[in-house]
């Protein structure tokens, strides 16, 4: 990354941070969970046994990986696959795999906000799959669909996987998917996971897992704060809080100052006052059912042709195709 990129992420950093912290409620924006400690402990959090959202998806992949291919190419002509999100590509391997092993002409676009992520996946794919042609870029979703267009003229499948669009509210997601629309063209495909409503329990045990990495990754921004803007947060100050509603599928989390407190941010010039038991939000998990994603589809100029599953029906796979 060069020196002006790493400046621009750290303005936007530093003036989402003014932004949040300023307003009332408080929140602060989950994508900045992620740095190298970040990434360390997302990874961990996908290996707790109470986060079923990477073995359901995994297990998609294992199960459909056939179909889920034959829905992108059926024809074998080549195309681009566009991960937006890629993290450390765990689940994508099953698919790149048998990509290469049926001879699929594919070239694989990663695409990650943490460029440690991205680094590492480059590096991992050119060991474990050389023979397959890998371009990584770092950026956030929005900045990149403005480039999707000019990426190649072949047929593009985008994905969209674990459950990262349940990280926007419905308004959102459609922007989201608007904007997704507008860069396709008429032959391609969106293959997006959206995690399903289930028992309330199982969504806030993923959420809130008892030996605390969850808390760990969620307070992560406040030391991410203290380093890179002169902050001075006690994390010890501020507990980890899990909450979801089961009407409208939508987990939150949230840090909960545990008394009253004043918080200096030296380079954005900024004290930040909290009462006792005030709340910052850092995330939303929103669940669906099949309406709801239906709707979302065709709000956005999307068709549903063909959904995954796994066994247990926690989480499926959808491919939207753009509306005639």
């Amino acid at each position: 990354m060069s020196s002006k990129d790493q400046n621009v992420l750290m303005c936007t950093f530093g003036k989402e941070v003014h932004e949040g912290l300023t307003s009332f409620p408080k929140y602060l924006s989950s994508k900045f969970f992620y740095d190298e400690l970040g990434d360390k402990l997302f990874q961990k959090i996908m290996d707790l046994p109470e986060y079923y959202l990477t073995n359901a998806e995994y297990d998609i992949f294992q199960l459909h990986k056939t179909n889920i291919l034959k829905s992108f190419d059926a024809s074998k002509k080549g195309f681009d696959l566009i991960e937006l999100g890629a993290g450390d590509g765990k689940k994508t391997k099953v698919l790149l795999k048998e990509l290469l092993k049926e001879s699929y002409p594919v070239t694989y676009h990663p695409i990650d906000i943490s460029k440690h992520a991205i680094d590492g996946l480059v590096d991992n794919l050119a060991s474990e799959l050389s023979e397959l042609q890998v371009q990584g870029q770092i950026g956030e979703y929005f900045e990149v669909l403005d480039r999707l267009k000019h990426i190649s003229d072949r047929k593009k499948v985008i994905m969209v996987l674990g459950s990262n669009i349940g990280n926007l509210l419905h308004p959102r997601a459609i922007q989201f998917l608007k904007k997704l629309n507008s860069v396709m063209n008429t032959d391609d495909e969106v293959f997006i996971g959206f995690d399903q409503k289930k028992h309330p329990q199982k969504v806030l045990d993923a959420y809130n897992d008892k030996t605390g990495v969850t808390a760990a990754f969620n307070k992560n921004i406040l030391t991410r704060i203290n380093r890179e803007l002169g902050g001075n947060f006690d994390l010890d100050a501020f507990i980890h809080w899990e909450v979801y509603d089961p009407e409208s599928g939508t987990a939150k989390s949230y840090l909960v100052s545990t008394k009253k407190q004043t918080v200096d941010i030296d380079c954005l010039e900024l004290q930040v006052q909290f009462e006792a038991w005030e709340s910052i939000h850092t995330e939303i998990s929103q669940k669906y059912d099949d309406d709801t994603v239906k709707w979302l589809a065709e709000e956005s100029g999307f068709v549903i042709t063909d959904a995954f599953s796994d066994k247990d029906k926690y989480y499926k796979n959808y491919v939207f195709k753009k509306s005639e």
